[in-house]
């Protein structure tokens, strides 16, 4: 198989992942009056999801090294593909949450395992990064428009049907390319020598603790606006007779429209430094948020579509903390730990929603705790080094 096919599977494998996470919210709408719950108590039933996908990443990144990563990818494919046809068929709250148990855990296995074959590939650019990182986005609006759809004209099992099936196939179809690969012992990078960075203990510990305060505040931002917004817009965006398929499509287009804009973030990355997007990005947010908490009808969805690109554009920021300020040999652990505390606090979201929704506590009172933890974040920002790049650094370029 080549490296731009490799890459390709990589990137589809992205989009499923975070559309098979996305699934669940928009089709708690419909799920709840077939099954005669409140919206609460079946979106309580998607904790596991969650849970099991944060659980599930440390032992994922140890099978990485350890074994041929293509192969995990498949695994990937036709484990969260049989789950979600598991959902497809469950009767019960028991069986739905199994299979959204199990949901969680293959889906756990795409982040450590697939960008760290982007890097062994030799694809480690910003661009095939970036690239990478619209499809997942992508993913988040394709599970909003398909689940709405497919949940209003042909119930909501088959939101979960049809992309398993597909997601099998994909699967099958990555086994058969990739057959007669050896596994690989241990990760592989492309040529060219590492930057040697030169930064002080003090600064890569005041770093840190910033990567761990975005990840914690920063994470249960993204997580919940993400996950309660088809909820929001039923709410605050038509009447009593608004279809589900206008619900789904309106959030998939904010996440569509969002997807794009870690790209130019990227570049702007290597050109200024963090520090003066990243100040900018969540001073934006916090007001969004802020106005949020008031806005109904088109001007709660165009006050959406702005946040939801903010928070989006914000993503590669904390990866590019640290790869450039901490040191080459303590990389691997920080993003661990990121990823830990971000997935751990977006396990707390689901029913930390379920609860303020059963009471009484709705969107105004979130959303003004989500600015609060915006405010955080922004407030931990102003301590990050102003310059972008120390005049000692050396890297490829000066080689």
């Amino acid at each position: 198989m080549s490296r731009n096919e490799a890459l390709h599977f990589i990137n589809v494998a992205h989009f499923f992942d975070h559309f098979f996470l996305l699934i669940f919210p928009t089709a708690a709408l419909a799920i709840a009056p077939a099954w005669g719950m409140s919206f609460a108590d079946v979106l309580f039933l998607g904790t596991p999801i969650y849970i099991m996908f944060a659980l599930g990443t440390l032992p994922a990144g140890w099978l990485g090294d350890r074994f041929d990563r293509l192969t995990l990818i498949a695994v990937f494919f036709v484990g969260c593909g049989c789950s979600s046809l598991w959902i497809s068929f469950a009767s019960d709250p028991k069986a739905l949450t199994f299979g959204l148990a199990s949901l969680g855990l293959f889906a756990a296995i795409y982040h450590p395992v697939g960008l760290a074959h982007i890097t062994q590939i030799g694809l480690r650019s910003g661009r095939a990064l970036a690239i990478n990182g619209v499809f997942g986005n992508m993913g988040l609006a394709g599970a909003a428009v398909t689940t709405g759809f497919l949940a209003q004209f042909f119930g909501w099992k088959s939101a979960f049907a049809l992309p398993g099936a597909v997601s099998v196939v994909i699967g099958g179809l990555l086994i058969y390319r990739n057959r007669g690969n050896r596994c690989l012992t241990a990760p592989q990078q492309a040529g060219g020598k590492s930057a040697t960075r030169m930064y002080d203990r003090r600064t890569q510990r005041t770093v840190f603790l910033i990567i761990c305060l975005a990840a914690l505040f920063g994470g249960l931002v993204f997580n919940m606006v993400t996950i309660s917004l088809p909820k929001f817009l039923e709410e605050r965006l038509a009447d009593d007779n608004t279809k589900l398929a206008w619900i789904g499509t309106s959030a998939g287009l904010v996440f569509a429209v969002a997807a794009f804009a870690q790209l130019p973030v990227g570049e702007l990355l290597d050109r200024i430094g963090a520090r003066p997007i990243l100040l900018c990005l969540l001073g934006g947010e916090t007001v969004l948020l802020l106005l949020l908490t008031q806005a109904t009808g088109y001007a709660a969805f165009m006050l959406t579509l702005l946040l939801v690109t903010i928070m989006f554009a914000g993503i590669p920021i904390t990866t590019w903390l640290v790869g450039h300020y901490l040191d080459a040999g303590i990389r691997a652990r920080i993003l661990s730990v990121e990823y830990i505390l971000s997935l751990g606090t977006g396990s707390i979201v689901v029913p930390l929603i379920a609860f303020l929704q059963n009471t009484g506590f709705g969107f105004a009172f979130q959303f003004t705790g989500l600015a609060a933890s915006s405010a955080i974040v922004f407030a931990a920002g102003m301590f990050l080094p102003n310059a972008h790049r120390p005049l000692h650094l050396k890297d490829e370029s000066d080689s």
